[in-house]
């Protein structure tokens, strides 16, 4: 099945010597980050934002892939573009930002700075613990697309949740939270007041987890758990910005 309108992987020049690979989440698609990235390009920012192998198309295809194809995929990304620019940053939405903190763990120093919208390194709810069991005989469960308080915004998003990659996420989770340590990098963390996909808790397991020193935490207080295309979509691209030029100029802080 070819890719969906919309959902292909985008990416801009640069002409700051700057660059930013931004990661979109678990059955989403780089349309979810469209805005940030043109927003980053409006600034001088070198872009990238790659589709996810198993995204994009229809879900059983995400059911035949692995945290380690979406991990490989974003791996070669920031590769390209510490090629291409001096300074990168990564920035990562849900099981995007799983992947920005993994990211983080392998690459140390060679990151700038992460920015982590609504991250995801576990699920509380009692069917994240039976997922083992049930992606054997269950192929996929209800959506977790579009939770978006914003009237008239609709996420490009799977209309279901494959069940077995859903489980290969979870054990990505185990592996970033015992990791945690590793990220020493300058964080700023943005997360909503109110999340139905991803629980409050994350969040908190990053921040306590992390090692860096330099982290700026930011609540957002009118959007869901798709904040870049919610109501705080605009705060979240100018902090992000701020957050760079400011590690840039070698200022210690971000907020």
């Amino acid at each position: 099945m070819g890719v969906l309108a919309g959902a292909e992987p985008f990416s801009h020049p640069g002409s700051s010597g700057a660059g930013f690979l931004l990661c979109h989440g678990f059955t989403a698609t780089p349309d979810g980050m469209r805005a940030w990235g043109a927003h980053l390009a409006g600034e001088g920012f070198a872009v990238r934002c790659p589709l996810l192998p198993g995204h994009g198309t229809h879900w059983r295809d995400l059911n035949r892939t692995t945290w380690q194809d979406w991990y490989a995929t974003v791996r070669e990304s920031l590769l390209a573009l510490r090629a291409e620019c001096d300074q990168v940053f990564v920035g990562g939405m849900s099981m995007g930002g799983t992947l920005t903190l993994r990211l983080a763990e392998e690459f140390g120093a060679d990151i700038s700075g992460l920015v982590l919208v609504n991250p995801s390194v576990t699920r509380l709810s009692l069917d994240a613990k039976v997922l083992p069991l049930l992606s054997r005989v269950v192929p996929s469960i209800r959506a977790i697309g579009n939770d978006i308080a914003k009237p008239g915004e609709v996420e490009l998003a799977y209309p279901r949740t494959p069940v077995r990659a859903a489980a290969s996420l979870a054990r990505l989770w185990k592996i970033v939270r015992a990791d945690l340590p590793k990220v020493s990098q300058p964080v700023l963390l943005l997360h909503s007041r109110v999340d139905h996909v991803v629980e409050p808790e994350n969040s908190q397991i990053v921040l306590d987890g992390i090692s860096s020193t330099d982290v700026t935490e930011v609540v957002l207080e009118n959007s869901y758990h798709v904040a870049t295309q919610d109501h705080d979509a605009e705060l979240i691209f100018s902090r992000s910005v701020d957050f760079a030029r400011q590690l840039r100029a070698g200022q210690v802080g971000a907020g």
